[in-house]
């Protein structure tokens, strides 16, 4: 996406496909790690970032169709999210989980940090969105009636 704007080669499709492919890479990334380390101390983190991607991605969708995107754009809160997450990923595939060392621990603290950053920002989007989804929910709940 960024040498895409840059060189001015940015098509409609592919800024969609842009954020599909960094969630995809991340989900990757996080599966091959549940998977190699095998702990519930890596599990239950990958699990709410993942929840958080699914969630959020659909809540931008539903905006977008109801021509309210703009109310759930990307936060400074979701960009430090990512920064820490990435750090985090990298650090845990590069470095053996066994034994433990400190730039083991360092990759869990930006782990778990990111997840809680991840927590708040998918409180945010649906805060942002609630309005929204109330008068849907109303509106769908009036039609059924």
């Amino acid at each position: 996406g960024y040498l895409a704007r840059k060189l001015n080669q940015s098509t409609s499709f592919g800024a969609f496909l842009d954020p599909v492919a960094d969630k995809l890479m991340v989900v990757i990334a996080l599966v091959l790690l549940v998977w190699q380390q095998g702990s519930v101390w890596i599990t239950l983190p990958a699990l709410v970032v993942v929840g958080r991607e699914l969630l959020v991605s659909a809540l931008r969708e539903w905006m977008a169709e109801i021509g309210k995107r703009a109310h759930v754009a990307v936060s400074f809160v979701g960009k430090v999210k990512t920064t820490l997450q990435m750090i985090a990923i990298i650090v845990l595939l590069v470095v053996e989980p066994r034994p433990v060392g400190p730039l083991l621990v360092f990759g869990y603290l930006m782990f778990y940090v990111a997840a809680l950053l991840t927590i708040w920002s998918a409180v945010q989007y649906l805060r942002a969105a609630w309005r929204d989804l109330s008068a849907a929910a109303s509106g769908e709940a009036d039609a059924r009636s």
